[in-house]
């Protein structure tokens, strides 16, 4: 109990969990953006196909 304590009433414990939630933020934009332009990719390459004739 006295960890979740410092952990949310010390400066440095503040930083950390600030950190932490940076680093998360950065992750769940990371997949995000990976996932947009796999999605974007994959309809701009089946849209060739059709136009190609080939699906």
């Amino acid at each position: 109990m006295q960890a979740w304590i410092d952990f949310l009433t010390t400066d440095y414990g503040i930083m950390s969990a600030v950190s932490i939630l940076a680093m998360l933020g950065g992750l769940g934009y990371f997949i995000w953006y990976v996932l947009k332009h796999v999605k974007d990719d994959t309809e701009r390459h089946d849209r060739l196909l059709r136009e190609a004739g080939k699906l």
